[in-house]
């Protein structure tokens, strides 16, 4: 695939987001940098977007990140990005590896009870599996059957996910239960402040990725990956078509 593939309003939008002063360019993992696959711990990034958004990031006035639902030793180890890429796990609140110990003791002991509940909620329901974060508990249903998969996400809304304190956060085949709020949104926000970006490419797949295309104004771009209702401007299909982006505003970026 090459530049010609993409949907040329998305082209010329890329085209004219490389010429911005201070460039920020933020992606998810899952589903944007990596296909999705039935075992998240298998989740490989594609080597194009990998190595654009880390050259990106040595670029002048060019600020890279990744925002994503995993917890930040699991993004960092399956990323492979340079310290040079911005990471924040567990959909935004997540910013460094003392994350855990920054929470306070009821928070700390919500999660554990939130543990202990979940893994017996899960018990005897093949397919079904637990994602542990510092913040946060994600139960996946990708790889259970449909039916087991509804009745598992079923037990989880109407059980842990309606205590007090627990925030919800719902994505495809995953709902996530954190003790804390998290937002990409605010994520972004950070980012770019932090940047004093003059425009942001953010690009995602999923549910929890519209905080972030919410924060999106003019002359900011948003490309959602995949189809479903959506914030952002425009759409492409598939991971591939994400690599064949970056590539794009890397070379634009550099040419500027």
């Amino acid at each position: 695939m090459t530049a010609e593939s993409l949907p040329a309003g998305l082209r010329q939008a890329i085209d004219r987001l490389a010429r911005t002063p201070r460039l920020l360019v933020v992606c998810d993992y899952d589903g944007t940098l990596a296909p999705i696959v039935a075992d998240p711990a298998k989740a490989v990034p594609r080597p194009e977007s990998i190595q654009a958004l880390a050259t990106l990031a040595t670029l002048p006035d060019t600020t890279a990140g990744v925002i994503s639902g995993r917890a930040l030793g699991d993004l960092t180890a399956l990323s492979g990005l340079p310290r040079e890429v911005h990471l924040i796990g567990s959909h935004g609140a997540e910013f460094d590896a003392g994350f855990a110990q920054a929470l306070d003791q009821q928070a700390q002991a919500l999660r554990q009870r939130l543990e202990t509940d979940l893994e017996q909620l899960i018990d005897h329901s093949p397919g079904a599996s637990l994602e542990l974060k510092p913040a946060s508990i994600a139960v996946h249903v990708r790889r259970a059957e449909p039916t087991v998969g509804a009745s598992v996400l079923d037990a989880v809304r109407t059980g842990p996910a309606s205590w007090d304190g627990v925030h919800v956060t719902e994505g495809k085949a995953v709902i996530e239960l954190a003790v804390i709020e998290t937002d990409k949104g605010e994520a972004l926000d950070m980012l770019r402040r932090q940047a004093d970006a003059t425009a942001a490419l953010f690009v995602g797949d999923d549910v929890t990725d519209e905080k972030a295309f919410a924060r999106l104004t003019d002359p900011d771009v948003g490309v959602k990956v995949g189809h479903g209702e959506t914030l952002a401007e425009y759409s492409i299909p598939d991971t591939e078509d994400v690599a064949v982006m970056l590539v794009h505003l890397l070379m634009q970026r550099r040419g500027y």
